[in-house]
């Protein structure tokens, strides 16, 4: 299988968990070889509206670990995002459920951001919305600890 050209992350609403992760996948992609360099990555929401704020938190939890995603503006996952994407990485089974419910032509390519882990690692990452900037870091950091084995499976691509 050729190395994904469009990765999207996806959580509810689009301005907490999935914009970090998009960051920080990004981040973690530049350090590979090509193709993984090249992919693209961004995020959406199975709930979300177009043009949100990403939440102050996640932006400060990101510049925590020198990266900016301020500029980020939220936007709903479609059926046309859905179906350019090679990848698609949830943060919970209830997105994953929510996407293969949402289309005609559901998706075969979605999975858990923490999927790759090995056992027992809590495949689900919690959404941190409304709580303090401890909660959105350890949601970060969550999501960091996932990136090998996210990165091992898609050079395995």
């Amino acid at each position: 299988m050729p190395a994904p050209k469009l990765i999207v992350t996806v959580c509810t609403a689009n301005i907490c968990r999935s914009p970090m992760a998009e960051a920080l996948l990004r981040h973690a992609l530049q350090a590979e070889a090509e193709p993984l360099r090249s992919c693209q990555v961004v995020s959406a929401g199975v709930a979300a509206r177009k043009g949100e704020r990403i939440s102050p938190n996640s932006v400060e939890a990101l510049a925590k670990v020198s990266l900016r995603a301020s500029d980020h503006r939220s936007q709903p996952l479609t059926a046309d995002l859905a179906s350019q994407a090679d990848l698609i990485l949830c943060m919970t089974e209830s997105h994953r459920d929510v996407i293969a419910i949402s289309f005609d032509s559901p998706p075969q390519n979605v999975f858990l951001w923490r999927e790759f882990m090995p056992a027992p690692a809590d495949r689900e990452i919690g959404d941190p919305y409304g709580g303090s900037l401890k909660e959105y870091e350890a949601c970060r950091d969550e999501m960091v600890d996932a990136i090998p084995s996210l990165l091992a499976y898609l050079r395995g691509r």
